[in-house]
């Protein structure tokens, strides 16, 4: 919780260059999403972020990384939990339409808590 209003902690693992568009955002917002990226998926736990980074972010990018967040509760009501394998392994789908409306419901900066090589 933050400022008073109900936030929800999101993770995202990323990679590099991600990474280097966030810092270019000051850490207050994710990038809009390439025409190949139509979701945004941010996930639940911090377990699948750190599986998703070191064992995915790492083999094709060099290096993983992962980042907590906090988002408006009331906001995220809109997107259903996605159940993406097994049960914890939980993520939203933002559609890459919505991602500023999304981010402008971001409490807070983005921080950076795990890095892979």
């Amino acid at each position: 919780m933050s400022g008073g209003r109900n936030t929800t902690t999101l993770w995202r693992p990323t990679g590099p260059v991600e990474l280097d568009l966030l810092r270019e955002l000051d850490w207050r917002a994710w990038p809009p999403r390439l025409p190949e990226q139509p979701i945004f998926y941010p996930v639940l736990n911090e377990q699948y972020a750190v599986m998703i980074a070191r064992d995915w972010n790492v083999k094709h990018d060099g290096a993983g990384f992962v980042t907590r967040f906090e988002v408006d509760t009331e906001f995220l009501e809109r997107y259903p939990v996605r159940q993406a394998g097994g049960r914890t392994i939980l993520e939203l789908w933002v559609p890459a339409e919505e991602l500023d409306e999304f981010n402008a419901h971001i409490v807070g900066p983005i921080e950076l808590v795990h890095e892979f090589h």
